[in-house]
C-alpha cells in the first residue's frame, strides 16, 4: 500500500496505480468532476497520472493555476480538431495554454478571417456536445515518427525529430483526433462551457523569420458561460488601459519608426519615470545600498568570461572598437562584479550591496515587441549583494521584505515563484541543490507561499520571482532574486575571511521594479493613467473663469510650486467646461477653479479627478493635504 498526504494534511492509503481522478473521486464524486488535474510531489500532472509510490496531492480545480492551464491546455486541442473537421489540409505546429488562455499555430492555405474563426468557434461547441473523452496513450519515438508523417503532420515530425531516440512519446485522443501532447487536459470535452477565439496573429515557426509564417489564432474557454462574460468585460477594460493608447493621450512616451523598440520618454513620461527612480534611490539608501554605474559597452573578453557569451550571444548586439570585439551589455551583472573587483574586500566588509539603474540592450524579435513591456532597450533596478555563505538567508529575507514594501507603494499583491535548474546552466548539481535550498528556507522562514517552477532559473543559478497582481487581476513578473555561486569562480572574487584566509562571496543579483520602461507600462494600466498624485506629471491645475482672474491664478500657482507641487494654469482662452473637460481627460487629480469670490479671498473650489465637486477649500488646507499625501504616496486623492 502507498500513503497519499493531501493539501490539508489528512493522509489516505491505496494500492499503487491508483490515478489523480481516482483518488478525487474516491474522496467526492463532485470533488473529481471539478478536478482539472493534480500537483504530485509539486509537479503539474495529468489526471490519469497512476501514482505508485508515497507521495504528496493537490487536487487542481479551475480555480487553480493548474488547473486552468490543463482546461486551457485541452481547448487548444478542441480548437486545432475544429479547423482539421473544417480544413483537412491543414498541418498543425504548436498549441500551448499561456497566461489567459490559449492559441494554435496552423499551416493553411486559407487566409483565417474573423468570419473564418467564427465558423471554427461554432464547430468547436459542435463537438464539445459530443461529450468526448480524452485519453492518453504513449509510443516509441520511430512509432511516434512514423504516425505523424502518414498523417502529413510535418511540425510534428520535426518536433519528435529532436527528442532522443529512446524517447517515449505522448499523444491525446478525442473522438478521430489525435495529437502529439506531453499534457495535461482534462477528462472530458463536456466540461468545457463557454468558447471564445480572440485574435488572429502570424507567427514563424519556432519563432525564425528564416521559416514559414504561420497562422496563429488566440482562444480561452471556461467551465461557465458567466466567468467568460465576465472576462470578456475585463478584456474591454484592459483596452481601454492599454498603456500603449494612454501613453499617446497623455503624452508620456512614443515607439518612433527610427528605432522600433526604443522607447523615447516625453517630458510629463519623464517626471514620472524620475519620481520612480528618485523614490527607488531614497528607499535603497535607506536600506545601505551604493549606488554605481557601469558602461554600456565592454570588451567580448568579458562576457566570455561571464558566460553570456556562450548562454545569451543569441541576445546581444556587437560592435569593433580598435580593432577588438565589444558587446553592448543585455545585463549588468559582469560590470558590477569590476567594481567589486577593483579592491580587496574583509569578512567585516560584507554584506556589500551595490545599486545600479543600469541601461541594457537585448534583441527581441521585431514581432514580439509590445509598447513598453517587451522593448530591445530598458533601465533595470539591479543590485548585487556580495557576502558570505552564512550570510544568504537573512540577506534574502531582506530583499524579500524590501520588494514587499515597494510593491505596497503601488497598492500591487504579488505571487511568488521559485525556479530551479535549467537545462541550459553552469555549475555542478550540488551547488545548485546548496542555492536553490537557500532560498527555499528564506521564503519558509518568511511564510511565504510559492510555486515552484522546475528548469526556469537562470543560467548561473536559482531564483525567486515576483508576480504582481494589477487591479484587473493580471500578473505581472517583475522583482527577481537570484542566487550565485558561479560568477564568484568565473571573475576569480574573494574576501579575506576572519581566519586570514582568502574566500569566495557568494552573489545575489536582484531587481524590484524589474525594467523602468516596463514598470512604468504596469502603472499606466494598473491606475488607468489615474496616477496617485506624488507620480503625477501635473498634481493640481488652476482653470481662471475669466481673464480677470489669471492673476490671481498665477499667485496660487506660483505658492503650490514653492512647496513643491507640480502646478499648472490653463488660462487659454476657451470655455471653462472644456477646459474642465480637458482636465479630467489628462487625469490630472486636483483643478481649482478661479471665480470672482475665490480671486476676492475666499476659499479655492476644488475638483477631484475621480469624484468631481468637493466644495471650498482653504489654500492653507490645500496645502496641507497636498504634502500629506505626497509625502505619504497616498493612493487615495481625498
Amino acid at each position: 500500500m502507498i500513503t497519499i498526504t493531501l493539501k490539508d494534511g489528512s493522509i489516505k492509503t491505496y494500492k499503487p496505480g491508483i490515478t489523480v481522478l481516482e483518488v478525487a473521486t474516491d474522496i467526492s464524486p463532485g470533488l473529481a468532476k471539478n478536478t482539472m488535474a493534480g500537483e504530485l510531489n509539486g509537479q503539474l500532472v495529468d489526471v490519469r497520472q497512476a501514482i505508485s509510490e508515497d507521495a504528496t496531492l493537490n487536487l487542481l480545480k479551475f480555480e487553480d493555476e493548474g488547473g486552468k492551464h490543463s482546461f486551457w491546455h485541452t481547448g487548444s486541442h478542441l480548437l486545432a480538431q475544429a479547423v482539421k473537421r473544417l480544413y483537412p489540409q491543414a498541418k498543425l505546429a504548436i498549441g500551448p495554454a499561456i497566461e489567459n488562455g490559449f492559441y494554435y499555430d496552423i499551416d493553411v492555405d486559407v487566409i483565417i478571417t474573423p468570419e473564418i474563426m467564427e465558423k471554427i468557434e461554432k464547430e468547436m461547441a459542435k463537438i464539445v456536445k459530443e461529450g468526448l473523452e480524452i485519453t492518453r496513450y504513449e509510443l516509441s519515438r520511430n512509432d511516434a515518427l512514423a504516425k505523424v508523417r502518414a498523417e502529413g503532420e510535418i511540425y510534428k515530425a520535426e518536433l519528435i525529430e529532436n527528442l532522443p531516440e529512446d524517447a517515449i512519446i505522448s499523444f491525446y485522443s478525442q473522438g478521430e483526433f489525435s495529437d502529439l501532447c506531453a499534457g495535461p487536459h482534462i477528462q472530458n470535452l463536456s466540461g468545457i462551457k463557454a468558447i471564445k477565439l480572440l485574435s488572429l496573429a502570424g507567427a514563424y515557426w519556432r519563432g525564425d523569420e528564416k521559416n514559414k509564417m504561420l497562422q496563429r489564432i488566440y482562444g480561452i474557454t471556461f467551465p461557465k458561460k458567466s466567468e467568460l462574460e465576465a472576462y470578456l468585460t475585463r478584456l474591454e477594460e484592459a483596452k481601454k488601459r492599454d498603456h500603449r493608447k494612454l501613453g499617446k493621450e497623455l503624452d508620456l512616451f512614443s515607439l518612433q519608426e527610427e528605432g522600433p523598440g526604443f522607447p523615447f520618454f516625453h517630458p510629463k513620461g519623464m517626471i514620472i519615470r524620475n519620481e520612480l527612480e528618485n523614490f527607488w534611490r531614497q528607499i535603497h539608501q535607506l536600506r545601505g545600498y551604493q549606488e554605481i554605474k557601469t558602461p554600456i559597452i565592454l570588451n567580448a573578453d568579458l562576457w566570455k568570461r561571464s558566460g553570456h557569451w556562450d548562454h545569451y550571444q543569441e541576445n546581444m548586439y556587437f560592435t569593433e572598437i580598435d580593432e577588438a570585439s565589444y558587446a553592448v551589455k543585455p545585463m549588468n551583472c559582469p560590470g558590477g562584479m569590476l567594481v567589486y573587483k577593483r579592491k580587496g574586500h574583509s569578512y567585516r566588509d560584507l554584506p556589500l550591496k551595490m545599486a545600479e539603474l543600469g541601461l541594457v540592450h537585448r534583441h527581441e524579435l521585431h514581432g514580439a515587441l509590445h509598447g513598453l513591456m517587451r522593448v530591445r532597450n530598458f533601465t533595470q533596478d539591479d543590485a548585487h549583494i556580495f557576502m558570505t555563505p552564512d550570510q544568504i538567508e537573512a540577506e534574502v529575507i531582506k530583499v524579500i521584505d524590501l520588494a514587499d514594501d515597494i510593491y505596497k507603494v503601488f497598492g500591487f499583491n504579488y505571487k511568488v515563484e521559485l525556479s530551479t535548474k535549467p537545462e541550459k546552466a553552469i555549475g555542478s548539481d550540488e551547488v545548485w541543490e546548496i542555492a536553490t535550498e537557500a532560498l527555499r528556507n528564506a521564503l519558509e522562514k518568511k511564510n511565504i507561499d510559492y510555486r515552484l517552477n522546475p528548469g526556469d532559473g537562470a543560467f548561473y543559478g536559482p531564483k525567486i520571482d515576483f508576480h504582481l497582481e494589477d487591479s484587473l487581476g493580471r500578473t505581472w513578473q517583475c522583482g527577481t532574486i537570484q542566487l550565485d555561486f558561479q560568477m564568484p569562480e568565473r571573475f576569480d572574487l574573494n574576501y579575506i575571511g576572519s581566519d586570514g584566509e582568502k574566500h569566495r562571496p557568494v552573489i545575489v543579483h536582484r531587481t524590484i521594479l524589474g525594467s523602468i520602461e516596463r514598470f512604468f507600462g504596469i502603472l499606466i494600466e494598473h491606475f488607468a493613467g489615474k496616477f496617485p498624485v506624488w507620480l503625477a506629471p501635473v498634481q493640481v491645475v488652476i482653470i481662471p473663469v475669466a481673464d480677470a482672474h489669471h492673476d490671481f491664478a498665477n499667485g496660487i500657482e506660483a505658492q503650490l510650486t514653492a512647496i513643491g507641487v507640480r502646478a499648472s494654469v490653463d488660462d487659454r482662452g476657451e470655455k471653462l467646461g472644456y477646459r474642465i473637460r480637458e482636465a479630467q481627460m489628462q487625469k490630472i487629480p486636483y483643478m481649482l477653479v478661479i471665480g470672482d469670490k475665490e480671486a476676492e479671498g475666499g476659499d479655492l473650489a476644488l475638483r477631484i479627478r475621480d469624484t468631481g465637486d468637493a466644495g471650498l477649500i482653504s489654500l492653507a488646507d490645500l496645502k496641507e493635504k497636498l504634502i500629506e499625501k505626497i509625502k505619504t504616496k497616498s493612493l487615495t486623492l481625498d
